[in-house]
C-alpha cells in the first residue's frame, strides 16, 4: 500500500442514497504521514443535517415496531459485514496515521461489540412495582426516536461501527457525524449500512464541527446525543443542546491518567506497563493513556531507564508498513499543540528521558511526526503534568507516600482510567478506592473488557459505554398504572 494513495470523494449517506451536500462544497482530508490532501468529504450545512434527521425520523418508527430478536438478528449481519470488511485497514491508517499493525483488529473488535449489544435486546426491560395492593403498577422503556452520535478523529471506523450497536438495538434511528480531521473510512462504515439496514435508518454527514455538528446537537428532533472527543467540545456540546431544549447527552472525554507503582512492583514489569498503557501504537492519541507514570521513589531510576530503552527502541516508520511501531500524529493543528507543551516541559525543567522533537530523516520532512517522548522529573506545577496532551508523550513523576500519589493523581480536573500496581491487595484496594477515576486496573493498564462499562468522572465524561447500562441510556421510562 502506497503512502500516498488518493482515496478521491467519499459521499454522505443521508436517506438511503450516497449524496454530496446541497451546498456544493469539500473538505480536504490531510495524510499525516504526508501532509497531502488523499481525500475529501462533502462540507455539509444544516439543511444536510435537516434532511439527515428527517430520514431517521422517518424510518425509526418501523424499526421500533420490529421484534427486539429481529433488530439483533440484522445487527448480528451488520456485525458480519463489518468483520468482512478488512479492506478499511489501509484507508484508515492513511487518514489516521496510526500503525497498521495496531488497527488490524479493529473491524474485528467493532464487530464484536455490535454482537454484544445486539444479545442484550432482551433485557430492555421495565419493572413491576407493587405501589398499592388493588392496581397494577409497572414502567416499559421506550427509544428516544432520533439519536445523534458524533465519533473522534482517532479512531474513527471502531466508533462509528460500535456506536450504533446501543441505539439501534434500543430502537432508535441514527445521524452519525464523521470527524472533521480523519472522516474518510465512516464512508465504509456507511455502505455497509446501507447493505443490511432500512433505508434511512442510520445516516452518515460530514462536514465542520462548528457547522454539522452543532446543528445536530440543536436540531429539535434529536433528543438523545452521544459523544466521544475532548472536554472542551463536550462542554460545547452541553451548552448548545441546553439552548433548544432538554436533552440526555453522554460524553466520554479525556484523561490525563495516573499510573501509580507502589515499592513492591517489579521494575520490568512497569516498564512494560507504563510503555503499553501509552499507546504509542497510535502515538499516544487515546483518552485511556496513562500519561502521567507516578513511581515510588525506590524504583524511579530502575524503571526510568528500563522505559527509556524500550521507548528508544519504537521505530517510527510509515504507519503503512507493519514493522513500524509508531506513525505520525493526526493533524498539523494537533502537532503544532504537542510539540509547544513538548517546549514548555523543557523550559519549565523536566528532564528529557527519549525523544523530545521531531524524529531525524527524510521520511519525516513532511507530514506531522513527532518522537515518542518520555519526560522525568515531571512535577505536578508543570503544564505537561496537567493537560491531557492527546500525544506520544510520557510524563514520570516521583512520590514517597502514598497519599502523596493520591493526591497528585486526584488533583487534577479529569479522571477517567487510572493504573495501581502492587503485590499488596490491600494497599492496592485502598488506593483503588480513593482514586477519582471511571476505571482502574490493578496490576494491568489499557484494556478495555466488555460488559463492566467505560467512561470517566468529574470532567471525563457522564454515563458509561460498552455495557447494558449504554443500551438501557438510548431508551426512557414510561411508567404505567392500571386503575
Amino acid at each position: 500500500m502506497s503512502i500516498t494513495k488518493n482515496y478521491g470523494d467519499c459521499l454522505m449517506h443521508i436517506g438511503g442514497e450516497f449524496v454530496a451536500s446541497d451546498s456544493g462544497e469539500w473538505m480536504d482530508s490531510v495524510n499525516p504521514a504526508t501532509g497531502e490532501v488523499h481525500g475529501r468529504v462533502p462540507a455539509g450545512t444544516v439543511s444536510d443535517v435537516a434532511r439527515a434527521v428527517a430520514a431517521a425520523k422517518q424510518a425509526q418508527p418501523e424499526w421500533a415496531a420490529l421484534h427486539v430478536f429481529e433488530r439483533g438478528r440484522l445487527l448480528r449481519k451488520l456485525a458480519e459485514a463489518v468483520r468482512a470488511r478488512t479492506d478499511v485497514l489501509p484507508l484508515e491508517v492513511a487518514d489516521t496515521g496510526n500503525t497498521i499493525g495496531c488497527m488490524a483488529g479493529h473491524h474485528g473488535l467493532a464487530a464484536d461489540y455490535i454482537e454484544f449489544v445486539a444479545g442484550l435486546g432482551i433485557e430492555i426491560k421495565g419493572e413491576s412495582v407493587p405501589a398499592t395492593p388493588d392496581k397494577i403498577h409497572f414502567t416499559m422503556r421506550e427509544p428516544y426516536g432520533v439519536v445523534g452520535r458524533i465519533v473522534p478523529f482517532n479512531h474513527p471506523f471502531l466508533f462509528s461501527a460500535a456506536h450504533l450497536g446501543a441505539p439501534l438495538i434500543a430502537g432508535n434511528g441514527v445521524v452519525l457525524k464523521s470527524p472533521d480531521q480523519s472522516p474518510l473510512s465512516t464512508s465504509i462504515m456507511a455502505e455497509i449500512c446501507a447493505q443490511i439496514l432500512p433505508p434511512g435508518l442510520v445516516n452518515f454527514v460530514s462536514g465542520h464541527g462548528a457547522v454539522v455538528g452543532d446543528a445536530l446537537v440543536r436540531h429539535p428532533d434529536v433528543p438523545r446525543i452521544g459523544f466521544t472527543g475532548s472536554v472542551g467540545t463536550g462542554m460545547a456540546i452541553q451548552r448548545a443542546a441546553a439552548e433548544t431544549a432538554i436533552k440526555h447527552v453522554t460524553l466520554e472525554l479525556g484523561g490525563k491518567n495516573p499510573f501509580i507503582a507502589f515499592p513492591d512492583s517489579d521494575p520490568e514489569e512497569i516498564a512494560t506497563a507504563a510503555v503499553n498503557g501509552m499507546n504509542f501504537s497510535w502515538s499516544g492519541q487515546s483518552c485511556g493513556s496513562t500519561s502521567r507514570l507516578m513511581l515510588h521513589e525506590s524504583l524511579y531510576d530502575d524503571v526510568v531507564e528500563r522505559v527509556r530503552a524500550k521507548v528508544s527502541s519504537i521505530q517510527v516508520g510509515d504507519p503503512q508498513d507493519p514493522e513500524s511501531g509508531m506513525g505520525p500524529v493526526n493533524s498539523e493543528p494537533h502537532y503544532r499543540r504537542i510539540l509547544d507543551i513538548i517546549a514548555s516541559a523543557k523550559e519549565q525543567g523536566a528532564t528529557v528521558i527519549a525523544g523530545g522533537g521531531q524524529p531525524a530523516g527524510k521520511t519525516f520532512e513532511r507530514g506531522f511526526w513527532v518522537e515518542p517522548t518520555v519526560f522525568g522529573d515531571v512535577t505536578m506545577d508543570m503544564r505537561v503534568a496537567r493537560e491531557e496532551i492527546f500525544g506520544p508523550v510520557l510524563s514520570v513523576l516521583k512520590w514517597q507516600t502514598v497519599d502523596e500519589a493520591i493526591a497528585m493523581a486526584n488533583e487534577l480536573d479529569l479522571g477517567l482510567t487510572a493504573a495501581v500496581w502492587t503485590n499488596d491487595l490491600k494497599a492496592a484496594m485502598s488506593t483503588v478506592r480513593a482514586l477519582q477515576s471511571g476505571l482502574v486496573w490493578v496490576n494491568g493498564s489499557g484494556r478495555h473488557y466488555m460488559g463492566t462499562g467505560f467512561g470517566g468522572w468529574k470532567n471525563s465524561g457522564l454515563g458509561r459505554e460498552e455495557c447494558l447500562e449504554e443500551v438501557l441510556s438510548y431508551t426512557r421510562v414510561k411508567a404505567v398504572h392500571i386503575i
